[in-house]
């Protein structure tokens, strides 16, 4: 019979824990594979340790560490044949397993992720935000650059072949981590067939721009591990650019020219216009279509300032968190 290692990183995730641990419980079940149950905890001051170990996880306490090195060392007690990484607050369906074990059986593809929704509950900036990545069901799974790393099934093999995810990273280690494992060849396919639920969702304004924030400030540290590529400066030179015109707009008002200052505003409207039509426009959604525009115009101010502050050694403190 074969075995799978699930390593899940945690911090402060009582909330979610359980249930997560649960849905990969019985999706291994369904798929017939015996199942290691491994959370590397970032030292939790919630009840999230004891309720893993309570559904027979082993709990790695190990406080301090980014996420890259919570997965490694994770992955390093491992016993497993297959190794998946989830996030802590992420529902996995219990049909998750065997059809990807055919695929890669198949030789069709090595590394996979499932597309993310949020619950019914979740605020409607986190639900579009969310479904600007999910594709309809009639869109078949398709090879990818990279995945990220809310949930990835792979062999061992190809995780010891790369050495493993990069330990400096503080955020954008799933992007480093994917985009090694295709250089080294393997396939990664992203899969829309099954829907994996992600509980974690943000609960109001702040958090979502704070993760945003967070989550943009990986840029410079992509840059500089992976060397200058288009594909890694387009969206920051894209957030650059609409700081730029956001300063132009203000001196030309201070100046006096209120319809100079008009033109800078639209030109900062642009960007977002694009990247939510063409993140939307599979879906045939104008509701979700506007939606994304403010928030992919919020997004390309934070890069910027992300960014600039990434530019100038500011690190955020954040634990690290599945």
């Amino acid at each position: 019979m074969s075995r799978i290692s699930i390593v899940i990183p945690m911090y402060n995730e009582a909330r979610h824990i359980g249930r997560t641990l649960l849905a990969a419980q019985k999706a291994a079940h369904a798929a017939n594979v015996e199942c290691e149950l491994i959370v590397v905890d970032n030292g939790s001051s919630d009840q999230g340790p004891q309720i893993a170990r309570q559904f027979g996880a082993q709990v790695l306490v190990m406080p301090g560490l980014l996420i890259g090195a919570l997965r490694n060392r994770g992955t390093a007690i491992a016993s497993g044949e297959w190794l998946a990484f989830i996030d802590a607050d992420v529902e996995m369906p219990e049909d998750w397993l065997t059809p990807l074990f055919d695929i890669e059986a198949s030789g069709q593809a090595d590394v996979f992720g499932l597309d993310l929704h949020t619950p019914a509950a979740a605020p409607w900036y986190a639900s579009a935000w969310q479904r600007r990545t999910l594709r309809p069901t009639s869109h078949a799974s398709h090879v990818v650059d990279w995945l990220p790393s809310s949930n990835l099934l792979m062999r061992r093999h190809w995780f010891d072949k790369v050495g493993g995810f990069n330990e400096s990273l503080r955020t954008g280690e799933d992007k480093e981590f994917t985009l090694r494992l295709r250089e080294h060849g393997a396939r990664l396919l992203s899969v829309n067939e099954q829907v994996a639920l992600h509980w974690g969702y943000e609960m109001n304004w702040r958090e979502w721009m704070g993760k945003e924030m967070w989550r943009q400030g990986s840029h410079l540290q992509l840059l500089r591990t992976h060397g200058l590529s288009l594909r890694l400066l387009r969206f920051p030179l894209l957030s650059i650019a609409v700081w730029v015109l956001d300063f132009l707009a203000i001196s030309a008002l201070l100046d006096g020219f209120p319809h100079h200052a008009s033109l800078m505003v639209s030109l900062t409207l642009l960007p977002g216009l694009v990247l939510s039509i063409r993140q939307s426009i599979k879906h045939r959604n104008i509701g979700l279509t506007l939606q994304l525009w403010g928030l992919h115009w919020m997004r390309l101010h934070l890069a910027g300032a992300a960014f600039i502050l990434s530019l100038c050694h500011w690190n955020a403190r954040r634990p690290a968190r599945g």
